[in-house]
């Protein structure tokens, strides 16, 4: 069955950078999910097309294999790699007549060269249709976006979310059989769980679409998975905030992400935190910068104010007199801490000019302009 290539599948340039194909991916899964799409037969193998690309396309190294075997346009003159994982010739010699390389040189099906960069690439997907038959899989490992308040990014804390999860149908237990209802061989495949496709002179193999890479098709749906085998949960998790991440922290959660098949162990729990700016604070690596209005008799007089410190505590800080608009006054030990360290409040001051002045006070100012001989 042919089919575009990767870059076709997700709509993005072949110079697009991983952040936009990451990007576009979600927008695309999040469009023709199965369970957005109960109507819609096609969902189900648009939806597998567009992750069967993300799974090469926003891996770096995988995405470089795939570039440079699309490069080699030579490869489509002699090599077809059929749904039994091999190999075969066409033209004389079994060699492009261009090319200059011998097709023993790429070891296809043996111990290296181009059918280990495939297997490495694409995986073999009847050996992984095997291991989810034989016995227990890993639960995949889910990456979540999480936005915190300055304060908490701080001082650390917890925070509960809401996360959805794609984990396998209680029901069918992953088969996407109705319950009474039989198994039959998928016609699409014949039985294997794959495709092969070609694009850009080479062919590479896929999950069928139709038995969505299980080999055989239910003669009834189930009813809660539609089919599918996996069905979308929402759970709560409280997120534990280490004191003093700062936006793009990444944590892992252990055995936190969504259940594995079969009893198998769950996978992670991936979270990039995103913090919200303050209203009154901003962070300089461990240190907080906390921005104070005095006005021009205070900098010129000097003067004593409060500040309040991260944890709502008060602490007075001494304006000398002569004080310019920008001067930083450090207060030691009261910033963010973070692995042991911790950093300190800085209050920096800014002098301000009042807008209008009354008559009384407008007096006062000429005679401070004439005493300074301004």
């Amino acid at each position: 069955m042919a089919q575009q290539d990767y870059y076709a599948v997700l709509g993005v340039p072949a110079s697009a950078t991983q952040d936009e194909i990451k990007k576009k991916y979600r927008r695309l899964a999040a469009k023709h999910h199965p369970d957005k799409n109960p109507n819609d037969p096609k969902a189900a193998e648009t939806f597998k097309a567009i992750s069967e690309a993300y799974q090469t396309l926003g891996d770096a190294d995988k995405r470089k294999q795939y570039d440079d075997l699309k490069r080699r346009g030579s490869f489509g003159d002699f090599v077809d790699f059929n749904s039994r994982g091999g190999a075969r010739r066409s033209g004389s010699g079994g060699q492009s007549p261009n090319s200059g390389i011998r097709m023993e040189d790429f070891d296809v099906g043996g111990l290296g060269g181009l059918g280990d960069i495939f297997s490495s690439m694409f995986g073999n997907a009847r050996n992984a249709q095997g291991s989810r038959a034989r016995g227990p899989q890993r639960g995949e490992d889910l990456e979540y976006s999480l936005e915190i308040a300055f304060r908490t990014a701080a001082m650390g804390g917890k925070v509960p979310v809401e996360i959805d999860f794609h984990e396998e149908c209680a029901t069918c237990h992953g088969s996407g059989a109705a319950p009474g209802a039989k198994l039959v061989t998928c016609s699409e495949c014949n039985g294997r769980g794959t495709i092969s496709f070609g694009q850009g002179g080479f062919a590479v193999q896929r999950p069928c679409p139709a038995c969505m890479g299980r080999g055989q098709i239910p003669t009834e749906r189930c009813p809660t998975c539609a089919g599918t085998g996996d069905v979308r949960t929402r759970r709560v998790v409280q997120i534990t905030v280490p004191a003093g991440v700062d936006t793009g922290t990444k944590i892992r959660m252990k055995g936190k992400g969504a259940r594995g098949a079969k009893d198998g162990t769950p996978g992670d729990l991936l979270i990039t935190f995103q913090v919200k700016p303050d209203r009154f604070y901003k962070r300089e690596g461990l240190d907080l910068i906390a921005p104070v209005k005095i006005n021009i008799a205070q900098a010129t007089l000097g003067s004593k104010i409060s500040v309040k410190t991260l944890d709502a505590t008060k602490v007075a800080i001494r304006i000398p007199s002569g004080t310019t608009s920008g001067k930083r006054f450090r207060v030691r030990g009261q910033g963010v801490e973070k692995d042991g360290a911790r950093g300190d409040l800085i209050v920096q001051v800014e002098v301000t000019v009042p807008e209008k002045l009354t008559a009384e006070q407008e007096e006062a100012m000429k005679k401070f302009a004439e005493a300074m001989h301004y």
